[in-house]
């Protein structure tokens, strides 16, 4: 029973690290065409979700959560608008350093995980119904 406990548990920090990388994929996804307003201004910077295992201390595991959620510091892309507010002398835009196919395959990943983890949580439960049902 405890056994049955603790995987639920885990799977559920599974889920809400999973929940957190999804909610940034998303946001980055939705600025990825937001250039700067002015010149010299910088665009959206993309963000990126790190882990960390933490022990959980009333179950004695190991379990996952969100360590930090910090801006990629790869370069940003440019693009050539020169008509554009923000554009340099040379008639270049900054543009997000984001890859919305980068993005799609690190969301199809984290979706992944998320739904293992959400058939080991219902897999628990039913074992853990036929065990009530057995003890009937």
């Amino acid at each position: 029973m405890d056994d049955l406990l603790r995987t639920l548990r885990i799977s559920a920090s599974g889920m809400k690290a999973q929940g957190t990388r999804l909610r940034v994929i998303s946001e980055n996804v939705a600025n990825a065409d937001s250039l700067p307003t002015q010149p010299g201004g910088l665009p959206y910077q993309r963000k990126v979700v790190t882990f960390k295992n933490q022990l959980d201390q009333a179950i004695g595991v190991n379990t996952v959560s969100v360590d930090r959620i910090q801006s990629d510091q790869s370069e940003f892309n440019q693009r050539y608008d020169p008509s554009h507010p923000a554009a340099d002398a040379n008639g270049y835009v900054l543009a997000p350093n984001i890859s919305t196919l980068v993005e799609m395959t690190d969301m199809r990943e984290a979706q992944r995980s998320y739904e293992a983890n959400l058939n080991v949580i219902k897999s628990s439960k039913t074992m853990l119904q036929d065990t009530i049902g057995l003890m009937r």
